[in-house]
């Protein structure tokens, strides 16, 4: 799969606080690429520095393998903070003067609203649309003049649940319309449901990277006891596919490999002559992984 943007080695510092340190990785083209990390993890100013509007203090990055940077800009739309938009001021008029900005984009008015569905409000004044409306408007408004990639800052913050289901909806579809989407978010439910790929930062440090189902895999625990616990504990540890055995009180905890699920645990027992007596699979929750590898 081609990368439309190359991170390498990129560190900012701001006095004695390192925002960043030699981050590097690569968003595929065409998938949904979430920045991930608590509030201060970097995220902002990683996407800041991608879009030249903070300068790296080492480090380097490319849009599209290498492409010009004036061209490149041309293939992107960003949303890193709330527009000035007019509270008096309807939508389209809103999108007109932010179309006269960019120097781009001023027939794409009606599109772009039909694209966030908005096109019914058009007419409607800013001041009357709820927050996430304003939100809408604000990735319409990042959409003129039909980039390839969308970068957006933490576009659910300060929403709702109907408004943060609204955005994630309207992600997957721009994404299926073969729009590349970064985001930065801290909401770990959010990247879940909506990125394909995944970078996660903590204090400026890049942790890990990669496919969303790989990264944020939640390792399943299954629990184990017998009437023998020494016998069952030899046993056990030299079977495939399992990584790790601990005990817990009157249990023997088994990490194991993806392919690995209690009914394989069973049969290798019965096999080696080993009677369970309980046999438990526990799901470590997402919001637990995140927290272990963000908390080391």
């Amino acid at each position: 799969m081609a990368s439309v943007l190359s991170i390498s080695n990129i560190s900012k510092s701001y006095g004695s606080i390192k925002a960043l340190q030699n981050v590097s990785f690569e968003v595929p083209e065409g998938s949904v690429f979430g920045i991930l990390g608590p509030n201060g993890s970097g995220k902002t100013t990683l996407l800041g520095t991608a879009l030249d509007v903070l300068k790296a203090d080492s480090g380097t990055y490319s849009w599209f393998e290498n492409m010009q940077p004036d061209e490149a800009r041309r293939q992107l739309g960003a949303l890193l903070e709330t527009p000035n938009f007019y509270h008096y001021l309807s939508a389209i008029d809103n999108l007109q003067i932010a179309a006269a900005i960019k120097h781009r984009g001023m027939d794409d008015r009606l599109r772009v609203l039909e694209q966030v569905n908005l096109l019914e409000r058009k007419d409607s004044k800013f001041q009357t649309f709820s927050l996430g409306m304003k939100q809408r408007l604000a990735i319409a408004s990042a959409l003129l003049g039909s980039p390839r990639i969308l970068v957006l800052d933490e576009p659910t913050n300060g929403l709702d649940p109907a408004g943060i289901a609204e955005i994630r909806e309207l992600i997957k579809a721009l994404n299926s319309q073969g729009i590349t989407v970064i985001m930065a978010s801290h909401l770990l439910d959010e990247v879940e449901k909506v990125c394909t790929h995944v970078a996660i930062l903590k204090k400026g440090t890049l942790l890990v990277s990669g496919d969303v189902n790989d990264v944020l895999h939640s390792e399943d625990i299954i629990e184990v006891q017998s009437e023998d616990m020494a016998l069952l504990n030899r046993v056990i540890t030299g079977m495939a596919g399992i990584t790790n055995v601990r005990q817990a009180n009157s249990m023997l905890l088994l990490s194991c490999q993806k392919n690995i699920q209690a009914q394989h645990v069973n049969q290798f027992c019965i096999d080696n002559g080993i009677v369970l007596s309980h046999l438990l699979l526990k799901k470590k929750s997402l919001e637990t992984k995140f927290m272990e590898l963000t908390n080391g």
